[in-house]
């Protein structure tokens, strides 16, 4: 495989530090074309279908690809904003204010929103910062609890540019920070914002985003990881194990998922007397169409259908001053060692003088 062509080198130029925010991705439209091309690309990524190959390849080209596209940019419709998607939207909003805060904090960085799915591309993203003179990149995820399905998703992008780049930049990874002090207090100061405002339901559901069990009993950490967070948002709200519980959405096929599932539990606590529910989704930093339409109208209206009297979402952390502020805590942990302040003037004029002096031509 041949290598890209390198971009043109400055001896004596700064090096440059970059971060990646990197969510999952959204289609350019909420139209059925566009969600053809969205889930092609998506339903086509081994990490996040297990199934061999050849035998996916027939059923989501023979099947899911001509059925669900029109079904899912119908649900799209009805969230999508006047400036795009909602998780794109908010996607942006953190990257520049997490960019804002970090040079405040007199960090020389720059941060940029990518896409695994969709645009803008980690390949596109990574190539203009090559260009740029990058020589340091910091990948993190908007996906607090570890998994196969979408972190390592994200990682194996990364790798994918890296075989095609001769001089390759400094790497590092955030894998979790799903027990992070900073994502922790984040989430915390919503729900008190929310029961400031509205009071406190009879129980509050933390629903994750559902993963195939077997991914459990193959050596994957996101269930465990879910609990966690969900046991350590408790303890910092102050509240009883009976006064909270876990829950997995947006199972996909026929296979056994993560229990228990979100919509079928919400009708089982309205018919058991459960008045009042507060749900939240922990597992999404930002608000898309698993939260808005999956949990904020269609989970809402089997709850009360099943005899709910209210039901109250709770918004994800999107820009909020405090999650902006935990994302700031992740990115200087692990950008401990990089030279992030203001470049040495001298030392780099020193070092393209002796670089001249040997017969460089810049």
């Amino acid at each position: 495989m041949p290598f890209q062509p390198e971009p043109s080198h400055s001896h004596g130029q700064a090096p440059k530090t970059a971060v990646l925010w990197c969510n999952l991705g959204t289609p350019a439209a909420p139209t059925a074309p566009a969600l053809r091309t969205y889930l092609a690309q998506f339903l086509g990524d081994h990490r996040v279908v297990e199934i061999p190959k050849a035998l996916w390849w027939l059923i989501l080209h023979g099947i899911i690809l001509r059925v669900r596209p029109a079904k899912s940019a119908a649900k799209y419709a009805s969230i999508w904003a006047e400036g795009g998607s909602p998780l794109k939207i908010g996607t942006e909003l953190q990257a520049n204010a997490l960019g804002e805060k970090l040079k405040a904090m007199g960090h020389e960085v720059s941060v940029h929103m990518v896409m695994r799915y969709g645009q803008p591309s980690m390949a596109s993203v990574l190539d203009q910062l090559k260009t740029q003179g990058v020589t340091r990149v910091l990948v993190m995820t908007a996906y607090p609890q570890y998994s196969g399905t979408t972190t390592a998703s994200v990682f194996d992008d990364v790798y994918r540019w890296g075989l095609k780049v001769r001089w390759l930049p400094e790497m590092r990874f955030v894998n979790q920070y799903h027990d992070h002090a900073g994502y922790i207090q984040a989430l915390a100061a919503k729900v008190r914002a929310h029961w400031a405002a509205n009071g406190k339901a009879d129980k509050l559901v933390m629903s994750f985003h559902g993963v195939p069990e077997r991914t459990l009993f193959l050596g994957d950490p996101y269930h465990c990881q879910c609990y966690k967070t969900a046991r350590l948002l408790g303890e910092a709200l102050g509240i009883g194990k009976d006064e909270y519980m876990v829950t997995f959405q947006s199972r996909f096929g026929k296979a056994k998922w993560l229990e228990p599932y979100t919509e079928p539990t919400l009708e089982a606590l309205a018919q058991a007397g459960t008045k009042r529910v507060d749900v939240m989704c922990p597992g999404f930093t930002s608000d898309c169409l698993e939260t808005l339409e999956e949990i904020k109208m269609e989970a809402m209206e089997a709850f009360m259908h099943a005899g709910g009297e209210s039901f109250n979402y709770i918004d994800c952390l999107n820009d909020s001053p405090e999650w902006i502020d935990g994302m700031a805590q992740i990115a200087t942990q692990h950008l401990q060692g990089w030279p992030t302040g203001a470049p040495d003037a001298a030392a780099l004029a020193i070092t393209r003088a002796e670089a001249l002096a040997v017969g460089a031509k810049d």
